[in-house]
């Protein structure tokens, strides 16, 4: 793990491996660099280098319990500016809001811009937030992955108990404290979809077939952007790259390559 203190004082800490051109990963909620993508890590490292960073209060970044969206917008230009050249960025759910908030920051850094179902704000944030608190404020942790799983990503319920008695859970659990400071940034971030009309870089707006399509940004993200693609992962909703990696990579790939 390498370690990139920023000008705001704060440490970013990320995974480097692979070989070709530049890619940064920014993961979504319940994960960090390591979790999010160990199943594309090896596809991944064969065609690019990739700069897996941890959002803050996952490995060794910075915890910081009051930070704003604007300060994990900053923390994507910071990686990648320390590159010293352009590279390529993907951001999964609300690591898509980091991404796309540093690509409008530094648009000059970004040589192409991947978005995979950056989350509409009333996914979980808005109408779950009253029972995150609550199961926060008890230490519940399970039951804050649950009601987040039910409500942000719509996971079905039979999922979620299949999930919960996996290996799969503890580390989701893990980053509940974490992924908590990142929700309540999300509540208090005024999203203006508008903005991102000046993002002139190749953007690809991925979303699973199986999503519920009106839970993300997608197409309110089309409406705007000038030069975007989306492509629907056939049989597949929000964690792709855990169950579907080779069809992810190749998709990424060819766009960012191609």
């Amino acid at each position: 793990m390498e370690l990139l203190n920023t000008d705001g004082g704060t440490v970013i800490s990320y995974d480097r491996y692979g070989e070709g051109p530049p890619l940064v990963l920014v993961h979504g909620a319940l994960s960090d660099s390591q979790s999010a993508w160990a199943m594309v890590k090896g596809l991944f490292g064969e065609r690019f280098t990739v700069y897996a960073m941890n959002r803050r209060g996952r490995g060794e970044s910075t915890a910081t319990p009051e930070h704003r969206m604007e300060d994990q917008f900053a923390d994507v230009v910071a990686l990648t500016e320390s590159i010293c050249e352009p590279a390529f960025i993907l951001g999964h759910s609300g690591g898509a809001w980091c991404a796309m908030g540093g690509a409008a920051m530094r648009p000059e850094l970004v040589r192409k811009l991947v978005l995979y179902e950056p989350p509409a704000r009333t996914a979980a944030i808005v109408d779950a937030m009253d029972e995150l608190e609550g199961a926060a404020r008890r230490k519940d942790w399970d039951l804050f992955v649950r009601t987040f799983l039910l409500s942000g990503p719509k996971t079905p319920s039979l999922e979620v108990n299949a999930i919960q008695g996996s290996p799969f859970w503890a580390p989701l659990v893990a980053d509940a404290q974490a992924s908590l400071w990142d929700f309540r940034a999300m509540h208090k971030y005024t999203l203006d979809i508008g903005r991102f009309a000046a993002l002139t870089m190749p953007v690809l707006l991925l979303i699973g077939s199986d999503s519920p399509r009106d839970n993300y940004l997608t197409d309110p993200l089309a409406a705007v952007l000038p030069d975007h693609r989306i492509v629907e992962l056939q049989g597949q909703a929000h964690i792709a790259q855990a169950l579907a990696p080779q069809l992810f990579v190749d998709t990424v790939s060819e766009f960012l390559l191609g």
